[in-house]
């Protein structure tokens, strides 16, 4: 308290000898005072008031008007002073959660990192960027003992960091599973078990399971209320809708999945995406699904990883590089 009143005197004294002498280096010391009484927690309406009171002695025959107008302002400045002290406090406290969150962020990415499998004559591209800086999408590739490849591609229906790391849990139910082939309508039942029993109240999680045989080209696949995905059949030059419904992951304990299953030709794609994709829009227009299936076809000759960056490139440019939901999109297309 003592430094407190030993500023405000200085401040005293600094007026007084500026309107003596309006010399600029008092102006200076003046500056360094408010930097010294911003550290000292000294609010504003403190220094005006003895603004005031130095002004009192100078001017004894002070008009009461101008009185009653610091009156008006030593009020007005207290509220300022207040609500200018919560909005520090708040702005503190947002740059830490920041912080919490750029760390949660990094883990995410380093707790859902997943190998794209490399196998001859199978091509595939993938590619999840959030909208923000957690994901609420996830996908993952495995491959079982005889080096067929397992694809997963979910959404959380709730966002946020719990979201985030509940998918987390999904990866790692996903890999302590067997190694021995382990078709999607298996998948899907044992991690609906996971959901239902961890899950919080009010989230759910959309998942499509496919499993690529490497051998005979066959995909089979299951889906838990997930985006239906497309086959491009490269013979006929069109597009295929993935026809396959299925529960949501934790509604109920006891789900059982149906399980379908396409062969894959040369030149084919499996096209496997979220709803970000499907439903980006720019002001009042979505994007329409053929609009996307147009791009895929127009890069067809690419790599798929090639198609995939394309494809979120045209998108973003239509959202005015603002993307608004996550995005998540995967390609596996058999080559010759």
């Amino acid at each position: 308290m003592c430094s407190l009143r030993s500023d405000i005197g200085d401040y005293k004294e600094l007026l007084r000898q500026y309107i003596k002498t309006k010399d600029e280096a008092v102006l200076y010391e003046a500056e360094q005072f408010s930097k010294s009484s911003i550290q000292n927690n000294i609010s504003p309406d403190e220094i005006i008031n003895e603004h005031y009171q130095a002004i009192l002695e100078l001017i004894p025959d002070l008009d009461e008007r101008v009185k009653d107008s610091f009156y008006f302002l030593i009020e007005t400045m207290i509220s300022y002073g207040l609500a200018y002290q919560e909005y520090h406090v708040l702005r503190e406290k947002q740059i830490e959660l920041r912080a919490e969150i750029d760390v949660a962020a990094n883990m995410q990415d380093t707790l859902l990192n997943t190998s794209i499998p490399n196998v001859e004559h199978i091509d595939i591209g993938a590619k999840s960027v959030p909208a923000k800086q957690m994901n609420g999408d996830y996908y993952h590739f495995v491959q079982d003992d005889e080096g067929n490849i397992g694809v997963a591609i979910a959404d959380v229906i709730g966002k946020g960091i719990p979201a985030a790391f509940f998918m987390s849990m999904i990866k790692y139910a996903m890999e302590s599973f067997p190694e021995n082939r382990m078709y999607p309508k298996v998948i899907l039942e044992l991690l609906n078990r996971v959901v239902e029993r961890n899950v919080e109240s009010g989230m759910f999680v959309t998942m499509f399971y496919g499993l690529y045989d490497i051998y005979r080209h066959d995909f089979y696949y299951a889906t838990a209320g997930h985006e239906p995905g497309f086959i491009y059949r490269a013979e006929d030059d069109y597009f295929e809708e993935i026809d396959a419904k299925g529960l949501l992951l934790g509604v109920k304990n006891d789900v059982k999945y149906r399980q379908y299953v396409n062969h894959i030709h040369n030149g084919d794609m499996i096209v496997l995406l979220t709803d970000g994709v499907t439903e980006c829009r720019s002001g009042d227009r979505f994007i329409e699904r053929e609009e996307v299936l147009d791009i895929i076809k127009q890069n067809k000759h690419l790599p798929a990883n090639d198609i995939v960056e394309n494809v979120y490139k045209s998108l973003e440019r239509f959202q005015d590089f603002n993307m608004r939901d996550d995005f998540t999109l995967i390609i596996i297309k058999r080559n010759n």
